[in-house]
């Protein structure tokens, strides 16, 4: 675990990757970097255009989601139909996917 263990009001809490001072945790933010450009993802239609490059194939049965999955394999990406809600978590499932084509770096 890292963070700052902070005493207040006679209570001990860590606060992950936050200052001791700070009420809320200083999250790194991250960024999923297509790597044969160099280019940061920044929206769905960029990564859409990039997984399909690679051979994945969109499914549209379920309007809450982005899913892709790769035709010959058990891979499935499935995403936030929001942008916004696109996190570190489904970045690193498109990485372990598509080892030599993604990189998550912070920003």
């Amino acid at each position: 675990m890292s963070g700052v263990w902070v005493f207040k009001n006679g209570v001990v809490r860590l606060v992950e990757n936050g200052a001791a001072g700070g009420n809320e945790a200083v999250r790194k933010r991250k960024a999923l970097v297509h790597t044969p450009s160099g280019q940061v993802v920044r929206s769905y239609a960029e990564l859409e255009s990039e997984l399909r490059a690679l051979g994945w194939e969109r499914y549209y049965e379920d309007p809450s989601l982005y899913q892709f999955h790769k035709r010959g394999a058990l891979d499935l990406i499935s995403l936030p139909a929001d942008f916004a809600r696109f996190s570190s978590v489904h970045m690193y499932d498109i990485v372990i996917k598509n080892r030599d084509s993604f990189r998550v770096v912070d920003i």
